[in-house]
């Protein structure tokens, strides 16, 4: 099965250099963009993340703080996964699957939009990046999954949370493994497409990261970077970096297949 990908822009922000490119780009800023990733083949409609929280406000009081007001997400309208989403004919009711990226605020907000939609994401990070960590977690709960998602996950949406293990097939044609590096949650979602097989992921921000092996700053594994990076090099034969700007002009438009 051979599906079409294309990538919508949910907002951006400016991060200094050593968050992306471990212990080098001291003083220099490094522009990140935040895509949802629309898979559509087969009658079915696949995102890979919903979006920032509606209100930017708590999140970026909390990257002010590392940043300083560079740092603040910036947002137009025509962002908010409801209006990119629109520009492709798509309602959030028409959403089948919903896979998951980390789990990060910025990734997870909208989950509760999708409410015909299966949730997936990874049973190792939803156990060690949430409910069991095995170390102390540098990001609150609330930034991680913020309320009304965890209650929708809980409760209304339960029977529709799938939990990935470390190599599952979510469809034929659209698999997932487990890539660890940014989070425990971090997966990588494999789509075959009649360009090859597309890659997304969020355990690599750059193109750069991968394609010169250059570790990323905030990780939390660096034998899991090489590891992953080998392999996304192996298997990917389009990577799609979750918060490249470059992708938008490596594939005009977003339309990666």
């Amino acid at each position: 099965m051979n599906y079409e990908v294309q990538v919508l822009k949910m907002g951006q922000c400016d991060v200094q250099g050593p968050e992306v490119y471990w212990m080098s780009h001291w003083n220099m800023w490094e522009t990140l963009y935040f895509y949802m990733v629309v898979i559509r083949g087969a009658g079915r409609t696949v995102i890979v993340n919903t979006g920032p929280p509606a209100d930017l406000t708590a999140l970026n009081e909390r990257w002010q703080e590392a940043f300083g007001e560079r740092g603040r997400m910036e947002r137009k309208e025509s962002e908010r996964p409801e209006a990119a989403l629109a520009t492709l004919g798509i309602k959030p009711e028409e959403v089948d699957y919903v896979l998951l990226t980390p789990l990060q605020a910025y990734a997870t907000a909208n989950i509760p939009l999708f409410r015909n939609g299966q949730i997936c994401l990874s049973k190792r990070g939803w156990v060690e990046d949430f409910h069991a960590p095995k170390f102390p977690v540098h990001v609150p709960r609330e930034f991680r999954i913020p309320d009304d998602a965890l209650r929708y996950l809980m409760f209304e949406g339960h029977e529709r949370v799938r939990l990935l293990d470390d190599e599952d097939e979510v469809l034929p044609g659209l698999r997932a493994f487990w890539a660890g590096v940014h989070h425990r949650s971090s997966m990588a979602y494999v789509i075959d497409t009649i360009k090859g097989r597309v890659i997304v992921s969020d355990c690599f921000f750059k193109y750069p990261n991968v394609e010169q092996m250059l570790p990323l700053g905030i990780l939390e594994s660096m034998e899991e970077c090489f590891k992953t990076y080998e392999r996304l090099r192996r298997e990917g034969d389009i990577l799609v970096p979750l918060y490249d700007p470059e992708l938008l002009t490596r594939h005009p438009q977003g339309r990666v297949a």
